[in-house]
């Protein structure tokens, strides 16, 4: 099957790894993404605090053009999957506003009708695909690794969504039937501190300090994430950040479920990683030399 697919900004920059590892896990289980023709800018959050009308418009350009390719639109990126269903929400719940979001459309010759569903590769992997589809494929069996699934807190809330919004298990269960352990992680679903590494960088730190923290002392091995925001902020700041002083790897969900299939170290970008894959993951992930 063949799924319209929205990368996003960052996936195209910085996030390459994200993209190119869920294309290649996804070719792997037998599917394809179909990127979208021209797409812009999720409207961000930004957008949303200076003009609402503007941002809806904005966003919504990329469902209209979705809706020309199918009913399902994956969009990986935390951000952008937000706030493609936050346009979704309101122009279905205020039908003044999704008046006004089609008059801008229609200057673009576009119209958005409200019949595509967004949906989170983690989301469609599960509950669509099948985790017994993805163990029958499996390549690796990833007994021995511990893994802190962290969801961060955008992609399950606010409900209903595809997992709980306190404590979601998509990730645990997918992980679980591939032979790692995922471990106790009670941080799963705390704020990385998004921009805050930036703006206010002591209490940024402090944030993603704790996350990283709590992954080591419950004896993660790696940390598998959603949100390429996220990543970057576990990842990127790890030697000033975490108070114990420890060190470890946060790899997109979609490279271990890679390592899994048995796509190569290279094919999953491992080798762009900050944090040096520790010897039980390297060998998993057949990186060692």
């Amino acid at each position: 099957m063949r799924f319209p697919y929205y990368p996003g900004c960052s996936l195209e920059g910085a996030s390459g790894p994200y993209d190119r590892s869920l294309r290649k896990v996804l070719k792997a289980l037998g599917h394809d993404l179909d990127e979208l023709d021209d797409w812009n800018c999720c409207g961000a959050t930004m957008y949303f605090g200076i003009q609402e009308t503007v941002a809806l418009a904005v966003s919504a350009r990329n469902l209209a053009i979705a809706e020309g390719m199918g009913n399902t639109l994956v969009a990986p990126c935390s951000a952008c999957y937000t706030m493609l269903r936050k346009t979704q929400k309101y122009l279905a719940e205020v039908p003044e506003m999704a008046d006004q979001v089609n008059a801008a459309l229609a200057e673009a010759e576009l119209k958005y009708d409200q019949t595509v569903k967004v949906r989170h590769p983690l989301d469609l992997i599960v509950n669509d695909i099948g985790i017994d589809t993805v163990a029958r494929a499996a390549k690796q069996d990833l007994a021995g690794l511990k893994i802190a699934p962290y969801y961060g807190c955008q992609i399950v809330r606010p409900g209903p969504g595809f997992d709980d919004p306190d404590w979601p298990t998509t990730m645990d269960e997918l992980f679980t039937a591939l032979g790692a352990e995922c471990v106790y992680f009670p941080d799963r679903v705390r704020c990385c501190g998004g921009m805050l590494i930036s703006t206010f960088p002591e209490l940024g730190k402090g944030l993603t300090g704790t996350i990283l923290d709590t992954a080591l002392e419950n004896g993660a091995d790696v940390v598998a994430t959603t949100c390429p925001l996220c990543q970057i902020n576990l990842e990127a700041n790890q030697k000033r950040n975490n108070g114990n002083g420890g060190r470890i790897p946060v790899l997109f969900f979609t490279q271990i479920l890679g390592i899994a299939l048995g796509l190569s170290f290279e094919e999953m970008d491992l080798h762009r990683s900050i944090i040096p894959l520790g010897a039980d993951l390297l060998a998993l992930a057949g990186g060692a030399k």
